[in-house]
């Protein structure tokens, strides 16, 4: 049985004017001593971490060290997180990048202390100014606070700060900022709800501390 195949479309007609020029772009918006730099990490990155056991965590973090990452000894990353500047990320205590993760830090990543990034996260540093012909590149950074959980798949945009003790949800689209203690969701991401302290449901964020003064 033949099949038949639809025949190709014709084409747009041309714009008026353009409002972006790929041929005015910086070719090589970097200086060369940071392509060199980049290099040798991807060497690394694609084998002595790539390959590395599931529970090599002081082994990674050695060589992210050796290339600038500012770890603390109980941060974790997995042999599947890639990232593309590790002299611009800076990781706290008991924090974890899991795996397939997308650290696009072209600017600074900063992620707090006791935060999860879960599989599949993209957090992306980096865009370009869409409002001039050339399309400079643009390196805003990206923070997320301390007892953060960013669920599996999300996207954190350019220049987004999730305050401390937020929730992203799984597959949330996040492009501004997130505020303390709330739990977002969706694309775009929206507040759906405050996150509650943990084994009490009743109680605002805000007399977390207080609760907590009263059991010690």
């Amino acid at each position: 049985m033949s099949v038949l195949s639809e025949p190709a479309p014709p084409p747009l007609p041309p714009p008026d004017r353009l409002y972006q020029r790929i041929d005015q772009c910086a070719g090589a918006p970097y200086p060369l001593s940071e392509y060199i730099r980049r290099a040798l990490w991807e060497l690394v990155q694609a084998t002595l971490i790539r390959w590395s056991p599931r529970r090599a965590h002081g082994w990674r973090r050695f060589w992210l060290r050796a290339f600038g990452a500012k770890l603390q000894d109980t941060s974790t990353t997995k042999s599947t997180t890639k990232i593309r500047h590790p002299w611009l990320l800076e990781v706290g205590e008991w924090s974890t990048i899991a795996e397939d993760v997308d650290v696009y830090n072209l600017g600074w990543i900063r992620i707090g202390n006791h935060t999860t990034i879960s599989q599949r996260c993209w957090l992306c540093a980096g865009t370009h100014d869409y409002t001039r012909f050339e399309l400079p590149l643009i390196r805003p950074s990206i923070v997320v606070g301390d007892g953060v959980w960013v669920c599996a798949g999300a996207f954190l945009g350019p220049g987004v700060t999730v305050g401390h003790n937020a929730i992203v949800g799984a597959r949330a689209v996040v492009t501004k900022d997130v505020a303390e203690s709330t739990i977002v969701a969706g694309n775009p991401a929206k507040v759906v709800k405050t996150r509650p302290w943990p084994g009490d449901a009743g109680k605002t964020p805000s007399a977390a501390p207080q609760a907590a003064e009263r059991t010690h």
